[in-house]
């Protein structure tokens, strides 16, 4: 018999980067450091979510709140989490707490190639709403800019 996970999901803190660095690194080709994610956690537009699986660190997203818009940062599964739905969990989340906080419309880029990405935004009633010729520093790969609005 399988037991049932617990998942939470909670404001990133400070105490939580060591483990969110180690996600961040084996998530993407640009990580950003530590510093980075230091001075997020002081931005007073930035709101950070860690995504949790008994007890465990699973995932993090981030969303910047610009008045009535919400521009998704950053959002990474640990690889041993991902395709079982946590992203969307996560991604409702982050929509779900800026909605209370009057943003009517989100918007992100990600990669073009970046298929599982894609999906998991397409899933959570994002739209192409255009493109970011070589967005990406580290190859020139061209970025997808994509809207949800508010339902």
């Amino acid at each position: 018999m399988t037991s049932k996970k617990v998942i939470e999901i909670t404001r990133m803190k400070l105490h939580d980067l060591d483990e969110i660095i180690l996600l961040e690194n084996r998530s993407f080709t640009i990580p950003w450091t530590r510093n980075m994610f230091e001075e997020e956690l002081k931005n007073p537009l930035a709101r950070y979510f860690v995504l949790w699986v008994d007890s465990q660190i699973a995932g993090y997203g981030g969303i910047w709140l610009i008045f009535d818009e919400g521009h998704i940062t950053n959002v990474a599964i640990h690889p041993n989490y991902r395709k079982i739905g946590l992203g969307k969990v996560l991604l409702e989340h982050m929509v779900d707490e800026s909605k209370k906080e009057g943003v009517s419309e989100f918007t992100l880029e990600v990669r073009v190639g970046n298929t599982g990405a894609l999906a998991l935004y397409r899933s959570c009633g994002f739209e192409k709403a255009g493109i970011r010729k070589n967005y990406y520093s580290d190859n020139n790969e061209d970025a997808i800019i994509m809207w949800r609005k508010n339902d």
